[in-house]
């Protein structure tokens, strides 16, 4: 279990690296006990071995090299990769009290990301047509730091984001993450900046009610 988070959410932290296909049985678990009304809402921060998902949107001509596991991960998009470095993060979330728009809360997800690597000393943004976190690399190209991934059943979100600290950038080369072969990932670590998980949950959770309260975007336009 985890501690108390904002507004009664269950914020867990789970040290080593968890099994992917195992942390998705869990998580869709929880998703359906939330929406049942049966537990708190959750937000999970986690690391995986390396794993190659696969979302809705996957095309086989992008799989380059399956040199680690692929496993389908249900949420939208495409490729992504996960691994030791990675800090991923679970968002089990309840729209029917946050307000039915999903574009919002995608966007609000981003800006938490954003926030969050501020804190660390890392100058984030979002590019209008491409999903996910981006930065500039050192050589200053617009370069993918981070993958938001999303899911919603019954209004209830699963999955969430994942930011790249210090992976072994090396193994994204085996697919083409997210299906966008021009643009270069980096990381942390590849910029320079402190790559810890505990300092970057600590900037997470400094920047969490400013990621709730970013919802209501949610509750004005729903129809």
């Amino acid at each position: 279990m985890g501690t108390d988070g904002p507004e009664g959410i269950e914020w867990r932290v789970t040290a080593g690296l968890t099994d992917y296909a195992q942390a998705l049985a869990t998580m869709e678990a929880r998703a359906a006990a939330v929406a049942a009304g049966d537990a708190r809402e959750l937000v999970w921060l986690l690391e995986h071995p390396p794993v190659y998902t696969a979302g809705t949107s996957a095309d086989p001509d992008e799989l380059i090299d399956p040199r680690f596991p692929v496993v389908p991960a249900g949420r939208g998009g495409r490729y992504t990769y996960h691994g030791p470095g990675q800090r991923v993060g679970y968002l089990v979330l309840d729209l029917n009290r946050r307000g039915r728009d999903v574009r919002c809360f995608v966007h609000a997800v981003e800006g938490w990301v954003i926030a969050a690597l501020a804190r660390i000393g890392i100058v984030a943004f979002r590019a209008p047509g491409r999903i996910g976190i981006w930065t500039h690399d050192a050589a200053g190209r617009e370069a993918k730091i981070g993958a938001i991934g999303i899911r919603v059943r019954r209004w209830v979100t699963l999955h969430g984001f994942s930011v790249n600290l210090s992976p072994d950038l090396g193994h994204f080369s085996g697919i083409v993450p997210c299906g966008l072969a021009e643009f270069p990932v980096t990381s942390a670590d590849a910029l320079g900046k402190i790559a810890d998980h505990a300092t970057f949950d600590a900037a997470l959770a400094l920047t969490a009610d400013a990621f709730l309260d970013s919802l209501i975007c949610a509750g004005e336009n729903e129809t």
